[in-house]
C-alpha cells in the first residue's frame, strides 16, 4: 500500500481500484484483465500528466515522501563490499551521517550520505537525518582517508538541516560546518555530490563542496526550508502561516532542480521513475549509476591541481552579477 500525497488522490483512487478488481478476480473465474490493463494506462497517464506540473512546494513533499530511497538504500543497490565507519575521534558517533568505504563497479569509492530513517524508533536513533558536529566530523575524516588512499568520494545529500540544538551548538555545529566546508576544497580527489531527497542549508551544503553537484528531478536544495522562510517573512502568530505561505516561500527559494539547473548551481538533473523515485527504487538507483558512472570516468582522468582549480571555480562563479550596459 503506497502512501499518497494530497495532489496523488485522482491516481490513489484508480490504484486502489486496480487492486480491488485483482482482489476480487483472485481465485475465481474471472477474466478483468483487459479492465486492468485499461485503468492501469489510464493511473500511468494521470500520474506522468500531474508529475509534469508540480509546483515547488509540491516537489518539496516528494523530496520528503517516507517512501523515498535513503542514502542506505542507495548503497545496497549500487555498492558492494560496504564498510561502515563510526565515530569523529573526538566525542561521539553520528547515526544521522552514515559514511564507509565501498566498491562502486569495481572501483573503490568513499560513500557518506545523510540518513533520515524509516520506522519511528529509527528516525529518533537517526535524528531525523539532522547531523550533529560529530556527523560532519566523522565526514571530514572519511574524505581525508579517501584521499589519503586516492579514492573518489561519493556523497548523498538528504537533510532538512543540521540540528540546531544546545548540545551541538555548544560542541562547535557552525565551527564543523565551516571547516567541511574549507576541507573538502582542499581534497585531492574527485568528490561528486547528489541531492536524492532535501538538501536544506548549510547542514546540506557541508557534504556537498563537489566538483560535481547533481540532484534527482524531484528533489529540493535551498538556504532554508520553505516553512522557515514563511515564518520569518510573514508569521504574525504560529496559526497566520500555512500551505498557502508555504507555497509562495517554496515559489521565491528557486529551490528546484530545475531553476538550481539554469541559475548554474548544478551540473545534471537525473530523471526519476514515472511518480518519483519511491515508486521505483531500482529504477532511481539505476538512474544514479549511469550519471555517477559518466562523471566519475571523466573526473577520475584528471590531475589533482586540475580537480581542486575545478572546485574552486565552479564555486566561485556561483550567484555572480552581470551589470547591464
Amino acid at each position: 500500500m503506497h502512501y499518497y500525497l494530497d495532489f496523488e488522490k485522482p491516481v490513489a483512487d484508480l490504484e486502489n481500484k486496480i487492486e480491488e478488481l485483482r482482489r476480487l478476480a483472485d481465485g475465481k473465474d474471472m477474466n478483468i484483465t483487459s479492465e486492468i490493463k485499461k485503468l492501469s494506462k489510464k493511473a500511468a497517464d494521470l500520474r506522468a500528466d500531474i508529475f509534469s506540473k508540480l509546483t515547488p512546494w509540491q516537489k518539496t513533499l516528494i523530496a520528503r515522501h517516507p517512501e523515498r530511497p535513503y542514502t542506505l538504500d542507495y548503497i545496497n543497490l549500487l555498492m558492494k563490499d560496504f564498510v561502515e565507519f563510526h565515530g569523529d575521534r573526538r566525542f561521539a558517533d553520528d547515526s544521522a551521517i552514515v559514511a564507509g568505504m565501498a566498491k562502486f563497479k569495481d572501483i573503490p569509492v568513499v560513500v557518506i550520505g545523510h540518513q533520515k530513517g524509516r520506522s519511528t524508533k529509527e528516525r529518533i536513533e537517526r535524528n531525523f537525518g539532522q547531523p550533529h558536529p560529530e556527523g560532519y566530523r566523522k565526514a571530514l575524516r572519511l574524505m581525508k582517508l579517501g584521499e589519503r588512499f586516492g579514492m573518489p568520494i561519493i556523497t548523498f545529500i538528504d537533510t532538512p538541516g543540521a540540528y540546531p540544538g544546545i548540545g551541538a551548538e555548544e560542541r562547535g555545529q557552525a565551527e564543523a560546518i565551516a571547516q567541511n566546508l574549507l576541507e573538502m576544497f582542499t581534497i585531492k580527489t574527485p568528490i561528486i555530490s547528489v541531492v536524492i531527497g532535501e538538501g536544506g542549508s548549510g547542514g546540506a551544503l557541508a557534504l556537498a563542496i563537489g566538483n560535481r553537484v547533481l540532484m534527482l528531478e524531484h528533489s529540493v536544495y535551498s538556504v532554508i526550508s520553505p516553512e522557515g522562510c514563511a515564518a520569518i517573512l510573514w508569521k504574525k502568530n504560529k496559526n497566520d502561516v500555512g500551505a498557502a505561505e508555504y507555497a509562495k516561500a517554496s515559489d521565491a527559494l528557486k529551490m528546484t532542480s530545475q531553476d538550481l539547473l539554469k541559475l548554474g548551481v548544478i551540473d545534471e538533473i537525473i530523471p526519476e521513475p514515472s511518480g518519483g523515485t519511491h515508486r521505483n527504487h531500482q529504477e532511481a538507483a539505476e538512474n544514479i549509476s549511469d550519471a555517477l558512472t559518466r562523471h566519475l570516468d571523466e573526473l577520475t582522468k584528471k590531475p589533482a591541481d586540475d580537480l581542486l582549480e575545478e572546485r574552486y571555480r565552479r564555486f566561485r562563479t556561483i550567484g555572480q552579477l552581470q551589470e547591464k550596459s
